[in-house]
């Protein structure tokens, strides 16, 4: 242990009442204790110098770097490692430097105070700006979340998201700060929300209820069309479904979606893994704002909707492993976009023009892979009676980068 130089120690409401001799003793040997200001406050004194957490948090690594070998504490909120600044730590110091002592997290503290066995539980992060909406796909009848709050606010927001959505009924338990002499728990249904004087520190629970209006969404590609606001440039339910098979989204994995329009294909990706990133890039403005707001209604704020065109707004991307081009493909994007994506990466290409069409047979002769023509019929009205009327079909290129045939 005498190179684990780092130690950090997660605190709870109780203070140090609840801490062990041996963390107590890691603090009170460091010569430097970082914390934010209530982390500090409910410690107390100590014998090496007291110093703030910066924020960001990165910002005090430079420092932490320095006294590298030095007896150093940081004391963080429960469980360093569960939404908490452990992470940010090991993105510069190397795990076996570092002693972690957690304590009982707010989510588990919760879990415990309501009964819920948290493998059944969805938990979910919220103690970011704008992350609310991330908790729209878990919104299913008979589901339970936890969520850890960013304010007083967070509760509020996603009650009034739950609403909005169907799922007034929704019972929300909201655990003021758990641990500790000021705990306190009350609930509300979402549709009658009305508690006020919420303890920032706070965690908020929801068992989920569905309305007769509810829009529960499906956790397979192919969400319905009326999901997504949109001008007509939308890649309809059944295409985006066979896309997003050909596209073979796996965790972690990057998506750049040329000329995403209303940005649904994009957003698939992100919902199917949370890990998952997408870089969308449009040329029209409105259609770039209709994206992000499609990306917050369904639940994946992180979509990075960009405005420019190609070759120009592809400019220095991180090499993606997947890339999708739903329309306006022409031969110089097709080779530039090859020429971005990783090794093992793939391209899917869609085309309902004869034109592009030909692109992608000479695509295809020059990278390989594969060309299927989908044809879609939906039944509609003809006069009185009902007949068959035909989408445009699609042709779809797809093609693994050094992969060998797809």
């Amino acid at each position: 242990m005498s190179e684990r130089w780092l130690s950090i120690i997660g605190i709870g409401d109780d203070g140090r009442a609840g801490l062990s001799p041996a963390a107590i003793a890691l603090v009170e040997q460091a010569d430097l204790v970082i914390g934010g200001r209530r982390h500090l406050d409910l410690f107390g004194p100590t014998t090496g110098e007291q110093r703030v957490w910066p924020v960001p948090l990165d910002a005090a690594l430079p420092e932490l770097l320095a006294r590298r070998g030095q007896p150093v504490a940081i004391l963080a909120s429960g469980d360093p490692f569960w939404f908490g600044a452990g992470v940010t730590i090991c993105r510069a110091i190397p795990a076996d430097e570092i002693l972690s002592v957690p304590s009982p997290s707010s989510i588990s503290l919760a879990a415990n105070r309501l009964g819920w066995a948290l493998q059944e539980t969805a938990v979910l992060g919220l103690n970011m700006r704008g992350l609310v909406p991330l908790i729209r796909r878990h919104l299913h009848h008979g589901r339970k979340i936890i969520g850890l709050s960013l304010n007083a606010s967070t509760p509020s927001e996603v009650a009034a998201l739950l609403t909005s959505h169907g799922f007034g009924p929704s019972r929300l338990t909201v655990l003021e700060a758990l641990g500790g002499p000021r705990e306190r728990r009350r609930t509300a249904t979402a549709a009658r929300f009305d508690l006020d004087t919420i303890d920032p520190l706070n965690i908020v629970a929801v068992e989920v209820v569905a309305g007769p209006d509810a829009q529960p969404m499906a956790w397979v590609a192919g969400l319905p069309d009326t999901f997504f606001e949109n001008d007509g440039q939308l890649t309809k339910r059944e295409i985006r479904a066979i896309t997003l098979s050909s596209l073979a989204p796996s965790p972690g994995e990057l998506l750049l979606d040329l000329g995403t329009g209303s940005g649904s294909v994009a957003i698939e990706w992100l919902l199917a893994h949370p890990a998952n990133r997408a870089i969308a890039i449009e040329r029209n403005p409105d259609r770039a704002a209709r994206a992000n707001r499609n990306a917050i209604s369904l639940g994946v704020p992180n979509l990075d909707v960009r405005l420019g065109s190609a070759p120009d707004a592809l400019a220095e991307l991180p090499s993606p492993d997947a890339i999708f081009i739903g329309g306006g493909a022409t031969a110089d994007t097709l080779d530039l976009a090859w020429s971005l994506l990783k090794s093992g990466g793939r391209v899917v290409v869609n085309s309902v023009t004869l034109e592009t069409e030909a692109m992608l047979l000479a695509a295809r002769s020059r990278y390989g892979g594969s060309l299927t023509r989908v044809s879609i019929e939906r039944a509609d009205a003809v006069g009185t009676r009902t007949g068959w009327r035909a989408a445009m079909p699609v042709v779809q290129w797809v093609a693994w980068k050094n992969r060998g045939p797809s």
